[in-house]
């Protein structure tokens, strides 16, 4: 069975999300006994050469990882799965680059408050002007997203088993 894209997540000892993992990585720290599997994925199992193992959805680590702050990394890539890869003034989702909101030449920074996902054209009409100078509306005002928020809404999985971990009372691709 081709594994390749599935994902587990990662419960540290007290039952709260840590990461999301690979299938084989899960299996490994189950097969190991340094983790618990919490789900499994019905009708889906690994198979080895003598025996078979359920699939792990949710795994649970039996000793507890420490991890003083879990945020989410300001990357290209992060904005642009926060925006659902989408042009943030006309919604179109090709040629997309980064618009810094208040432009950098004006003291602008580069925060998740202050980066959209924009289409090149918007980015280009857009200039060196705010959008309301420019009399362009954001679909949504930029914001940092939390890390159980990232794991739950824009990291591209869906499994129902996680919303109880997530705090979802959504979970969208």
């Amino acid at each position: 069975m081709n594994l390749q894209g599935k994902k587990v997540l990662i419960l540290n000892q007290d039952y709260r999300a840590l990461t999301i993992c690979s299938v084989e990585k899960a299996f490994i720290l189950v097969y190991l006994n340094k983790a618990e599997l919490v789900a499994e994925v019905p009708g889906l199992r690994i198979n080895t050469i003598t025996s078979y193992f359920a699939m792990p959805s949710i795994i649970r680590l039996f000793r507890y990882v420490n991890l003083p702050y879990k945020g989410v990394v300001l990357t290209r890539q992060n904005i642009f799965k926060r925006d659902g890869g989408k042009c943030q003034y006309c919604g179109t989702t090709h040629d997309l680059t980064l618009d810094h909101v208040l432009p950098r030449s004006r003291g602008g920074k580069s925060s998740w408050e202050n980066l959209a996902t924009a289409c090149k054209p918007c980015n280009s009409r857009k200039g060196d002007r705010t959008p309301q100078e420019a009399k362009m509306s954001l679909t949504r005002q930029p914001f940092k997203p939390t890390f159980l928020m990232f794991l739950r809404d824009y990291s591209g999985m869906l499994d129902e088993n996680w919303r109880p971990y997530l705090g979802a009372s959504k979970i969208t691709i």
